[in-house]
């Protein structure tokens, strides 16, 4: 790098040379680049994977635990498994704007750890619960250090990643999620089969898992970065290139201090309510689709260990539809059409499932459920990659990111709320709950983008010239939306 300006401890340039369209292009060491990019991926986005497979596989596997019948040995009454889901909700929305902006003061060296460390031991401690009043205090505390995690990495990933490479980068990591499904459900398949007179299946799995959560949240303490600056894996020339990455195509300022008036500088715009309803809506068949799918498996009429093993195959197939979106969303960079093209997917297989007898259908049913997984997750990667690469502040991007995150994770009271025993076999409340919230979204994300486009393109014929976000550097736009070279990312 020839030259790096800093004031404040703030990293605002670096080394550049003239476009030809005028714009000033930050010049970045290419093979430096590529060796960073390539240590990110084997040292970094493995460890995030694996953390938040444990952190799936403790949220989730209460649907699990029903099917070895923990509500019939812990005596719960008529609704309380359902109280179990939507109770959770409460603190695992309420707390992720706190917790991702404390991510941004302490880093995620600390804070991801530490918040792993105690979700991992609420989830062994549920081993000993003796009721539904014990199995709710536990619940309750697991969901807040569970609450932060998912917002805390993907304000994690801006840093080190991007705009054009967050997307299949988030993916992978939220992927592991959903192979959370599917490797719990093997271990449920196994586990279950154990005869313990004194200790039941879903015991053992509670404990090994919980377990199994905490030995891997100390092992991240010593592993992850804080920044790409301090990362031990990289080398001089790798930290400036990530610098001047971040400058090009991220950040307008790197290695910034957390600051509240930057963080809520956004929230007054109309534009704001419009995310907060797209965030609000699309998660509900997400966590329609990840609790109860063991459930909407079991109305097929199979035995409590085929019932988990069959729902491996619809997570596995919803993990490779969501890297297959997410690639080529980052290589199109395009956000909108396909956030609404997996909300339609997941819809169809929403009304496929209200519409048929299940019992005398299992096929179709069946192939619905893969249809409902394909499309339920995309949305959790692309909406706030899309949010993320409109907002060039780190401290805006903590705050937004933690708030949105929490009122998706709130909307899980919706599904909750209405998936309720003298619903069943059907279930039709949620069903068509959860379509309404796809159906609103979709309108949602596609009033965000018309109007981007159309911004973008009233920008182009002022200025007499055709900008895309690609074409200027992110270090460039220190006024944000405000800058007359701004573009959105659509």
């Amino acid at each position: 790098m020839a030259e790096k300006h800093e004031t404040n401890n703030e990293t605002t340039s670096s080394s550049a040379s003239e476009h030809a369209s005028g714009e000033v292009l930050l010049v970045v060491d290419a093979a430096a680049e590529r060796s960073y990019r390539r240590k990110l991926d084997a040292y970094l986005l493995p460890m995030l994977s694996v953390m938040y497979l444990f952190n799936a596989i403790d949220r989730s596997n209460l649907g699990n635990a029903k099917t070895d019948h923990m509500d019939v040995d812990l005596n719960f009454r008529a609704n309380q498994y359902s109280s179990l889901i939507l109770l959770f909700y409460v603190p695992f929305g309420l707390l992720d704007l706190p917790l991702s902006l404390l991510t941004k003061r302490f880093s995620g060296k600390t804070m991801l750890p530490v918040l792993m460390l105690g979700f991992g031991s609420m989830a062994t401690l549920q081993t000993a619960a003796k009721s539904f009043g014990g199995m709710l205090a536990l619940r309750l505390i697991l969901a807040s250090f569970e609450a932060g995690f998912y917002c805390s990495v993907v304000f994690y990933l801006t840093l080190f990643y991007t705009r054009a490479e967050l997307s299949f980068r988030i993916a992978i990591f939220f992927g592991s999620a959903l192979l959370a499904a599917a490797f719990s459900g093997l271990i449920s398949f196994g586990v279950f089969q154990i005869n313990d007179p004194k200790i039941h299946g879903w015991q053992f799995l509670f404990m090994i898992e919980g377990l199994a959560t905490v030995l891997c949240a100390v092992f991240a303490y010593f592993w992850l970065p804080a920044r790409p600056e301090t990362a031990w894996f990289l080398t001089a020339r790798e930290r400036e290139a990530a610098t001047a990455r971040t400058l090009r195509d991220g950040s307008r300022k790197v290695n910034t201090k957390l600051n509240l008036r930057e963080a809520f500088a956004t929230w007054r715009s109309w534009q704001f309510v419009l995310w907060c309803i797209i965030c609000f809506t699309y998660p509900v068949a997400f966590s329609t689709t990840s609790n109860f799918l063991p459930q909407i498996v079991a109305r097929l009429g199979f035995s409590v260990v085929k019932t988990n093993l069959w729902t491996v195959a619809p997570n596995c197939v919803g993990s490779v539809v969501l890297l297959c979106f997410a690639k080529s969303s980052d290589y199109f960079r395009e956000r909108a059409f396909h956030i609404i093209g997996a909300l339609t997917l997941s819809l169809i297989g929403m009304i496929i499932l209200a519409g048929i007898d299940v019992l005398n259908n299992k096929g179709i049913a069946y192939f619905a459920c893969f249809l409902m997984a394909g499309g339920a997750y995309v949305p959790s990667v692309l909406v706030h990659s899309w949010l993320n690469n409109n907002d060039l502040d780190e401290s805006s991007r903590a705050a937004r990111t933690g708030f949105l995150v929490g009122l998706g994770n709130l909307a899980g009271i919706i599904s909750g709320a209405t998936f309720r025993v003298e619903y069943a076999p059907k279930y039709l409340p949620t069903l068509a709950a959860t379509s309404a919230c796809n159906v609103i979204s979709i309108l949602a994300v596609l009033t965000m983008s018309i109007w981007m486009r159309r911004e973008n393109a009233k920008k182009n014929k002022e200025q007499g010239r055709v900008l895309r976000a690609q074409d200027v550097d992110t270090a460039l736009l220190q006024d944000g939306e405000k800058s007359p070279d701004w573009r959105y990312f659509v």
